[in-house]
């Protein structure tokens, strides 16, 4: 009998939320969104839709996975470790192979912000519905902003004409501009053999080794020296870009991928969260904090690192991030 598993992919480390964000402790578990994780509202919020939920992670972060789960009241669940990350593609073909080949498959992140409610619910529906008819479906978001984050989706109706890489300012705006443009929301939707088969058409090495790992794995935890002759790539490029059975479902719904402190900001800020008068706001360890001349800052504090940055600036704390890796790896654990 067919039914949908929710598959959640939990390997981010959320490098361009540091210090909030570290390696024992990545962005999608922080309790920062009223008392509650990013992973814990994506449990929350597709509940409704889903039997079975399959959870994809490493190593450092089963336990604060199985921490969430204990708290959600979720009692049955298949928790896949990777021993190392290879990627989205092979992430999603051990979710496939661990479940029935005819279930569907509704692929999220852990570390995205949605709203929920009747658009959300519809962008599902018709994901399934299409899914069922084997397609491979992604979800595109309508774009408010000329965002060079994210990747976009060219499209005509449920068709996609092209996928393409986060633009320049530049293209961003000229693609907002066209309205047949959206964000790749990195969600999917289709059934565990469809999406199996084709990831075997057009990377098959990423198939085979992958198959390979999963039926030498031991209750669900993925051999290292196995894993590491997968090859590391993104399901985007292993199969939504070649293959001929892709349909987009336009989604309505507000969605964020959370991936840098501007996009936290206007989340808190939409919420009410305090700030000045100058729209600067403090996050982390609160204590005395004042802002002098400047405006649109993020003042975040934790216990041995501090990070100022404008709100336009944000998508640069990788860069800090990098630099803390060769020079300070003490400071990203």
């Amino acid at each position: 009998m067919m039914q949908v598993s929710h598959v959640i992919l939990t390997g981010g480390v959320g490098s361009r939320l540091w210090p909030l964000s570290r390696q024992s402790n990545p962005k999608q578990y922080l309790e920062i969104f009223s008392e509650k994780s990013l992973f814990e509202l994506a449990i929350e919020r597709n509940r409704p839709f889903s039997r079975k939920l399959i959870i994809v992670g490493n190593r450092g972060n089963r336990e604060l996975s199985e921490r969430i789960l204990r708290k959600t009241n979720q009692a049955t669940y298949t928790n896949i470790v990777e021993a190392t990350p290879r990627n989205t593609a092979p992430a999603i073909a051990f979710a496939a192979f661990s479940a029935d080949p005819d279930d569907l498959l509704l692929v999220t992140p852990a570390d995205h912000i949605i709203q929920e409610g009747e658009s959300y619910t519809a962008a599902v529906k018709k994901a399934t519905e299409l899914a069922k008819e084997d397609y491979l479906v992604t979800f595109g978001v309508q774009p408010t902003t000329p965002e060079t984050g994210y990747g976009y989706i060219e499209f005509d109706g449920d068709k996609v004409v092209s996928f393409r890489e986060k633009p320049d300012k530049d293209n961003a705006r000229a693609f907002l501009k066209a309205g047949n443009f959206l964000w790749n929301s990195g969600m999917f939707c289709f059934k565990a053999k469809i999406f199996l088969s084709e990831l075997e058409k057009f990377a098959p090495e990423v198939y085979q080794k992958s198959l390979e790992a999963w039926q030498n794995a031991e209750n669900d935890v993925l051999d290292l020296d196995m894993s590491m002759h997968i090859p590391s790539i993104s399901v985007d490029y292993a199969v939504m870009e070649k293959s001929d059975r892709i349909k987009v479902v336009p989604a309505g719904f507000e969605w964020s991928d959370m991936g840098s402190f501007e996009a936290v900001y206007e989340y808190f800020k939409s919420n009410g969260y305090t700030m000045d008068s100058n729209a600067n706001m403090q996050l982390g360890e609160i204590k005395p904090t004042f802002f002098v001349g400047v405006n649109n800052c993020i003042f975040i504090s934790t216990k041995d690192a501090n990070l100022v940055v404008s709100k336009e600036a944000s998508q640069e704390v990788k860069a800090v991030y990098s630099y803390l890796e060769e020079f300070h790896p003490d400071l990203i654990r």
